[in-house]
């Protein structure tokens, strides 16, 4: 079915995952073009020296030369011209994560790590392991890690590790994106609601997972967090072997004897003790995951040492953007409660003395809305003082829908939380700038760019 294709077409082209696979195409050999409504760098760039033909805006003309193959991002929707262009003439089409496995999955041993939380640190934390022991694995990471310097890569080598998203595919493909991955191995490190979008409830999000761990073959392995309750009635397979990992004596790769220290951290299991260059115990599960999987893969304990001490971590995961009057700002993509209320033990860690700010954008599907009404509030427990923005696109949801910024302002200030509901980023800085002091970290959490304010409080404080 696909040994004829010779031209490809990307509709939605800049997204991270898209580029770096269009791209990846182009080197293959293919004839690529693209288009997408928003042709901004670091994207923009990457194409351009790929010399890929991106057009800005979607048209139906920009199909005209009919390519064999059109793959279709899955924030495009019904009503795009191109997609309705795509439909008219019955044009051969995919998803990404359909053309991932056509063409870059397929044949090789895939190391899939799914879960509702750690995805993107354990993926590039075993990319790099591998890496660092000369495996020269394909990689997938939705973000970016600090080794690398992309998200994707493609090679020769027999291994290929993907973040799996349990988000959907496309609007053509409801089911999980991960469900595409072929997994030998099955990595989840953890299981929550999310996404009030498209799932319903923690049970449709459980069901989706249970689709995922149905395509693991018995000669590979589900490794998964032994401590996590949500997780624990799907890991009754009879299948596929099954490992567990995690802090819990019945662990079959048992973590214990923490050490968390401000700037590293360090676990044993029975037979070795790691240490590791990052911070909380969100990560120290992070790692016994990478354990688990780079003993599949035939390393040693000493090797997969050796891969934590050169680990340079990831963007926008508890990341230091800079230092102005001597207030540190830090920025984090945590979005769900159960991220936020991690990071922020984890920064406690780091600076046990200083007073800890979270600034909060209210952006995620699920954030928006009131489903977490209740959790946010003690999310935010090992912060000093709490800053929420205006909840993002909030005409699309209802007021009985959406999440309270008043009642949980009330629900922190009742906790003896010192908190402010500013609506937007200019507010934010003149009220940072006055408060902040010397010492103090401002925590920035948003899975969005936020309106550039890490950058505007660096430059803020810097004149203070």
């Amino acid at each position: 079915m696909w040994s004829d294709v010779r031209s490809v077409h990307f509709v939605g082209i800049c997204g991270t995952a898209m580029a770096s696979i269009a791209s990846a195409m182009r080197e293959k050999g293919f004839q690529v073009t693209g288009s997408d409504q928003n042709v901004y760098p670091p994207m923009s760039t990457v194409l351009a020296e790929q010399k890929i033909e991106v057009k800005n805006g979607y048209a139906e003309r920009n199909l005209a030369h009919k390519p064999d193959l059109v793959v279709i991002g899955n924030a495009v929707s019904r009503g795009n011209p191109e997609a309705e262009f795509v439909l008219d003439h019955k044009l051969r089409y995919c998803s990404l994560p359909e053309l991932l496995k056509e063409f870059f999955i397929r044949g090789k041993r895939s190391i899939v790590v799914a879960g509702t939380h750690g995805k993107t640190t354990t993926t590039a934390l075993l990319a790099w392991v591998l890496e660092h022991n000369g495996l020269a694995p394909g990689y997938l990471i939705g973000g970016i890690p600090n080794n690398f310097g992309q998200g994707a890569r493609f090679t020769d080598s027999e291994w290929i590790v993907i973040e799996g998203d349990e988000y959907d595919t496309a609007f053509f493909d409801k089911r999980s994106k991960f469900v595409h991955y072929l997994p030998e191995v099955a990595v989840i490190n953890n299981l929550e609601f999310d996404h009030a979008d498209i799932f319903e409830n923690l049970a449709a999000i459980q069901t989706s997972f249970k689709h995922f761990i149905r395509l693991i073959p018995r000669n590979g392995q589900l490794l998964a967090n032994g401590d996590d309750l949500n997780l624990a009635p799907l890991l009754n397979v009879t299948h596929c072997p099954v490992k567990r990992f995690g802090l819990g004596e019945d662990n079959a790769v048992h973590g214990f004897n923490l050490k968390l220290a401000p700037t590293a951290s360090e676990f044993e299991i029975p037979s070795f003790r790691f240490h590791l260059n990052l911070v909380g115990e969100l990560n120290v599960r992070n790692a016994l995951a990478v354990v688990a999987s780079a003993k599949h893969c035939g390393l040693s304990n000493k090797q997969i040492q050796s891969g934590f001490d050169t680990f340079k971590g990831i963007k926008r995961r508890m990341e230091v953007r800079g230092v102005a009057g001597g207030v540190t700002v830090v920025d984090d993509f945590g979005h769900h409660p159960t991220a936020i209320r991690e990071t922020l033990r984890a920064l406690r860690i780091k600076y046990p003395h200083q007073k800890i700010w979270a600034v909060f954008e209210p952006r995620s599907n699920t954030t928006r809305r009131n489903v977490f009404q209740a959790e946010l509030v003690s999310a935010f427990a090992d912060a000093d003082a709490v800053v929420v923005a205006q909840v993002a696109r909030l005409e699309l949801l209802t007021p009985q829908e959406r999440l309270d910024p008043a009642r949980l302002m009330q629900d922190l200030l009742a906790s003896g939380k010192p908190a402010d509901y500013l609506p937007d980023v200019e507010t934010i800085l003149a009220h940072v700038a006055k408060n902040a002091q010397g010492g103090d970290v401002i925590c920035v959490f948003s899975n969005g760019g936020f309106g550039g304010i890490h950058g505007k409080l660096l430059e803020r404080l810097g004149r203070v």
